[in-house]
């Protein structure tokens, strides 16, 4: 099986994810310690799903991100460009309508969606601008934007803690328990290179996006970014 470079040239990215949609549920929770379940409840509270409202979530891999939005009664659209996902979501999901979609072309028209999320995607889009200005683009005037993502943990004796369970640990398990453990090596390497909470908020301002804010979970390991559309 495969593992995608730092380039994250997209078919490689797409093939990596075909290889670990089975278990990829799983192995998360394995990996972030249990505490997946915990971050998707908090990003679903900050996006506040309600009766009637069309939510965009991109990258939305087996449809975890997305069930709970359907549950609040909102219009929900799962995405994501794997194959291996999209098949793996239709077959624990099959109520949801998961669609194909490329973060960086998205085949839906402007002014579309009242919201569009993408948790733990972004990071391995191959340009994170043109990924955040597509959503801009389907979203309508109010909207807004909501990113769940691997940040950078506020503490700096827990930072190092943090890394160092990132590029060791993190690959030892990941051998025990995935069939692509490379796959991980490559995640590990892509979350310790991403911007932090204050360096992705100004990405997400330069694409076009307003009143950008951020909350950070289990210290910053995790952050959700918010933005609105003017």
């Amino acid at each position: 099986m495969s593992r995608a470079n730092m380039d994250k040239n997209p078919d490689e990215v797409a093939a990596m994810f075909d290889g670990v949609a089975k278990r990829y549920d799983l192995v998360n929770d394995l990996l972030s310690l249990g505490r997946t379940k915990a971050w998707r409840k908090a990003t679903t509270k900050i996006i506040a799903p309600r009766a009637g409202q069309k939510i965009l979530d991109l990258a939305a891999g087996t449809g975890s991100s997305s069930e709970p939005l359907a549950a609040a009664g909102a219009d929900v659209i799962p995405a994501d460009f794997s194959e291996g996902m999209l098949a793996a979501g239709r077959k624990a999901r099959p109520h949801l309508p998961f669609t194909k979609a490329d973060a960086l072309n998205l085949p839906f028209a402007a002014n579309e969606f009242d919201t569009a999320t993408i948790s733990f995607g972004l990071r391995n889009t191959q340009n994170t601008a043109k990924a955040l200005a597509e959503m801009l683009r389907v979203v309508k005037p109010g909207g807004h934007l909501v990113v769940a993502e691997f940040s950078s943990p506020t503490w700096r004796p827990f930072r190092t803690i943090y890394t160092n369970y990132l590029m060791r640990a993190l690959p030892w398990v990941a051998r025990k328990t995935s069939s692509n453990p490379d796959a991980y090596i490559y995640l590990a390497e892509s979350i310790r290179a991403w911007p932090d909470q204050k360096a992705l908020a100004a990405q997400i301002e330069a694409a076009g996006w307003t009143n950008v804010t951020w909350t950070n979970l289990t210290g910053g390991v995790v952050a959700v970014h918010k933005a609105r559309k003017a």
